[in-house]
């Protein structure tokens, strides 16, 4: 691959190979290469959002040459380059060693949207930091991937507020030859694969993303050659409107499809995560039929046995389906390519909640998949009860859908400061055993002291961090008071403070601590113990009710009765959640049982010694253990939780929380909070990262479909 960096030309020689070190994301997860980048101009590093194409793009010529004579920086930058040139082998790594020769083809891993890095902003939550941490340690772990997904120049959107609060869009477009990306189309626009929309050709591009040993193509319909209604259907990502979605969703099934081909990939497994990418399977069944001239029912079981599905919500508005005047509106009679009809083309997309005349992506997604999965144990139970109707006589417990639990990439969440902790105490290696869990129980062993005044720290760093964030604001966009205080540079580092932040959902309740706020405000205004609140998130722009909730949060934060101890930190990205993960005491997860398929934040703010408090559901359900944080046990009436829930979140703050932080031994030490810190980074570095994930996927269902997976098939009925 050669890097272009169209302002300063040439880099120094000393230092050349940079330009290879910042067209991979590898750098964003390598503590000295991301501290090189810094080191270069660190004003500058904040002003392009941490995009090293940019900063050796517009750096001054003088700083490169200064960092070239100096022979610290060569030597961290040697090291640095070694790190790179280790990633062209998977020589030693997991998949290597236990797994030699299992791989048929590399996993093509279709995903809506991936969070790699902030300064790509393609991402809306936390479907795309899962495949974004997915791809890094399959990266990591020598596992072969090729992620296929969509670029949206449009990015998802930037967070505005108006005066009263209600949330506001606006759009960041970039410029993809200015981010760590590689043209895969020729520069004169001419697309790599092409699909048919509305009865228009819409000729497809492709943009390469170097994610240490993975890659990631993403694919762009905007073309020179498309109609200016088709150069803009992967501008955006989520965009309202179901037909729009329809085409989004074809694009990235059918075109992802074509562009791996034409780009010669040859996939041995394919994973789709999330309903969104079942049209890949589809249009594998239609070449299969090309290709063999074999009919739709004797391909499918070839297509299921390299299949793999993984579903993440139990939330029925999470669950994409169309009707069948869209499809054929969109798409044409994409039946006869496949020997089928319009109805058994309806039918194989048939699910009992939408019933007939709609095609359910879910649905389909299982029905041409052999290995199917929730993503927590609790949300394969409770995704067995919702499908059990495709497998006609079956109880749930007979559904052959499994459950691999989520988890987080330790060295994108992991606060440096920490990680540096743990080369101290556990030794220079531990990064190599982690895995192990001898690793993880020394961490019970660190001294309470050194962990507590080390957590001080961070959240100190975490509050200038946000005066700063505040104060970018008021010079920039925002020019009124109310905006000012409602970005935390009130807040006092020296005070309990609990951090809320993800999509503003109803079902995740971001409003249960505001149920009584009479009670709230007693709370967080005592005069010997008070307590602060860190909100943050995004409500989807088509979510009006998730908009009141956020709206709600909003207003107080600026409420004088609140006297600055609430704080809502806008643009939710992932460098905000880095921030708050390593500068809240505790974690806030609520969602109403069982809405939560997972959850990952929680595990994010563990890794930097922060415990959860949480409802029972998702990951919690099985990480907690008594010890790591704290549980609102289940409410005597499941369907009406709210109020008991918010009495038991009450309950556990007053009478235990707050109690146990501010018990404090001579030394300023409160004891028997460490140990819950401690516990916490123990459960979630041993048990709750992708690499522990992506070692279940590649064992439980990757290798098996690369072996042809030899066992009787037990498919849903048609």
């Amino acid at each position: 691959m050669t890097a272009v960096l169209e302002r300063n030309q040439p880099l120094p020689p000393a230092i050349s190979r940079l330009a290879e070190v910042a067209h991979n994301l590898a750098w964003s997860w390598n503590r000295d290469a991301a501290r090189l980048f810094e080191e270069i101009d660190p004003v500058l590093w904040a002003q392009v959002r941490h995009d090293p194409v940019r900063l050796l793009r517009d750096v001054e010529a003088s700083r490169l040459s200064a960092r070239a004579a100096d022979p610290d920086f060569l030597s961290r930058y040697g090291r640095v380059v070694d790190d790179l040139e280790a990633l062209g082998s998977d020589e030693g790594t997991w998949f290597a060693t236990h797994h030699a020769g299992a791989a048929s083809g590399p996993v093509a891993y279709f995903c809506a949207e991936f969070a790699v890095h902030d300064s790509i902003p393609i991402y809306s939550g936390g479907l795309g930091i899962l495949a974004g941490d997915h791809v890094k340690s399959a990266s990591d772990l020598g596992i072969p991937l090729v992620g296929v997904g969509l670029l949206y120049s449009r990015g998802y959107f930037d967070q505005r507020f108006d005066d009263e609060g209600w949330q506001l869009h606006h759009d960041e477009v970039f410029d993809p030859e200015l981010l760590p990306l590689t043209r895969l189309h020729p520069a004169d626009g001419s697309g790599l694969a092409s699909v048919e929309v509305e009865g228009r050709t819409v000729e497809l591009g492709a943009w390469e993303m170097r994610v240490g040993r993975s890659r990631l193509v993403l694919l762009d319909s905007d073309l020179p050659q498309n109609d200016d209604l088709d150069r803009v259907l992967t501008g955006r990502l989520y965009e309202a409107g179901e037909e729009l979605r329809l085409k989004q969703e074809w694009i990235l099934g059918v075109g992802g499809v074509r562009v791996l081909a034409a780009l010669g990939i040859r996939p041995g497994v394919w994973h789709a995560n999330e309903g969104h990418a079942a049209f890949m399977m589809v249009e594998r069944a239609r070449v299969a039929i090309e290709e063999s001239g074999r009919p739709f029912a004797e391909v499918v079981p070839e297509i299921r046995a390299s299949t793999v599905f993984t579903t993440h919500t139990p939330v029925p508005a999470g669950h994409d389906n169309f009707s069948d005047e869209q499809i054929e509106t969109v798409l044409g009679a994409v039946w006869e390519p496949l020997g089928l009809d319009r109805d058994a083309f309806m039918a194989v997309g048939f699910a009992h909640e939408t019933g007939e005349g709609r095609f359910h992506m879910t649905a389909t997604a299982i029905r041409l998949a052999r290995g199917v999965n929730g993503v927590s144990r609790k949300h394969g139970r409770v995704t067995r009860e919702i499908w059990a109707p495709l497998w006609r006589g079956r109880d749930a417990e007979e559904v052959p859908i499994g459950a691999v639990t989520n988890g987080v990439h330790r060295w994108t969440w992991m606060a440096p400061e920490i990680q540096e902790l743990l080369d101290e105490e556990l030794g220079e290696w531990w990064t190599h055993r982690v895995g192990d869990a001898d690793v993880w129980d020394r961490v019970l062993e660190i001294d309470p002291g050194r962990v507590w005044e080390l957590h001080r720290r961070m959240k100190r760093a975490s509050a200038r961090f946000l005066t700063e964030e505040a104060r970018r604001r008021w010079k920039g966009v925002w020019g009124k008071h109310r905006h000012l205080v409602a970005s935390g540079p009130l807040l006092d580092p020296e005070v309990l403070t609990l951090g809320f932040a993800r999509r503003f959902a109803t079902y995740k309740r971001a409003e249960l601590l505001l149920r009584d706020e009479e009670r709230l405000l007693d709370l967080i205004t005592d005069a010997r113990r008070p307590v602060q609140l860190i909100f943050a998130g995004k409500a989807h722009p088509a979510d009006d009710d998730g908009k009141r909730v956020l709206q709600r949060v909003y207003r107080l934060s600026h409420d004088p009765r609140s006297e600055g101890r609430v704080a809502f930190v806008q643009d939710y990205e992932m460098h905000v959640a880095r921030a708050l993960f390593a500068g809240v005491d505790v974690w806030l997860n609520v969602p109403r049982v069982p809405k939560e398929a997972s959850g990952t934040s929680g595990m994010k703010a563990a890794l930097n010694l922060v415990p959860q408090l949480g409802t029972l559901d998702g990951w919690w359900a099985e990480g907690y253990d008594g010890e790591n944080g704290w549980a609102i046990p289940a409410p005597p009436d499941p369907q009406d939780p709210d109020e008991s829930d918010w009495e038991q979140l009450f309950r556990l703050l007053e009478e235990d929380v707050v109690p146990r932080w501010h018990d404090r031994d001579a030394d300023g030490v409160p004891q028997a909070w460490v140990r819950t810190m401690k516990r916490a980074l123990w459960v979630a570095g041993r048990d709750y990262t992708t690499d522990r994930m992506l070692r279940d996927y590649a064992e439980t269902l990757y290798v098996p479909a690369w072996r042809g997976r030899s066992e009787p098939d037990d498919p849903p009925d048609a």
